[in-house]
C-alpha cells in the first residue's frame, strides 16, 4: 500500500501545480485526474476513482470530437468503475458508448474493439442477460483471431468467458425448470 500512497501523493502534487498554471480544460489536467483515478481504482476505492474518471471526461468532452479514442478510454474507465461497483446498467451505457466510438474510429480488426465486445458481454452476463452476453462474446474471438496467434492469452480468456457463460446458462435453465 505504501507505493500507492506515495504515487497518490505525487499525482496530487502534480495536479496542484498543473491546476495553478494550466487552463481548466487542458489535457494535462485530464492526465492527472486519470492517474489519481487509477490509483484509487487499484486500491479498490471505486467511488473516488469514478469521481476522478468523470473529471477526465468533463475535460475531454469539450475540445474533442465525439469519436476521439481518448473519449473511448475515458468512457471505458467510467464504465469499469460502475461495473466493479455492481452498477451494471450504468456500466453498460458507458461500454456501449465506447463500442460506438471504437466502431467509428478503429479498424474492424483492432484489439480494442474486441475488448469492448468483451466488456459488454461481461456486463450483460452480470445482469443475467445471457443471450446478449453470448452475442458480444462471440464477436471478440473473431477479431482476436485476425490479429493474434491461436495460443494468445487474450483468446484463451475469451474462450473461458464463453465457457463460463454456457455453464451459467445451463445452471439458470436447471433452476428455472
Amino acid at each position: 500500500m505504501g507505493e500507492y500512497s506515495e504515487a497518490l501523493s505525487l499525482h496530487q502534487k502534480a495536479l496542484e501545480i498543473r491546476d495553478k498554471i494550466l487552463p481548466a480544460n487542458h489535457q494535462d489536467l485530464a492526465q492527472s485526474f486519470n492517474n489519481i483515478g487509477a490509483v484509487y481504482y487499484q486500491t479498490q476505492q471505486y467511488p473516488r476513482a469514478l469521481l476522478y474518471y468523470e473529471k477526465v471526461l468533463d475535460i475531454f468532452l469539450k475540445p474533442l470530437p465525439a469519436n476521439h479514442p481518448s473519449l473511448a478510454t475515458g468512457y471505458n474507465n467510467v464504465g469499469g468503475a460502475h461495473d466493479i461497483m455492481g452498477e451494471y446498467s450504468n456500466a453498460r451505457s458507458f461500454y456501449e458508448t465506447v463500442l460506438e466510438i471504437d466502431k467509428k474510429s478503429l479498424p474492424s480488426n483492432h484489439p480494442d474493439l474486441a475488448a469492448s465486445y468483451n466488456n459488454l458481454a461481461l456486463v450483460h452476463e452480470n445482469m443475467n442477460e445471457f443471450i446478449q452476453a453470448l452475442s458480444y462474446y462471440e464477436r471478440a474471438p473473431e477479431i482476436f483471431q485476425r490479429n493474434l496467434s491461436a495460443n494468445h492469452p487474450d483468446l484463451t480468456s475469451i474462450y473461458n468467458n464463453i465457457a463460463k457463460l454456457y455453464d451459467k446458462m445451463r445452471e439458470h435453465a436447471t433452476v428455472v425448470t
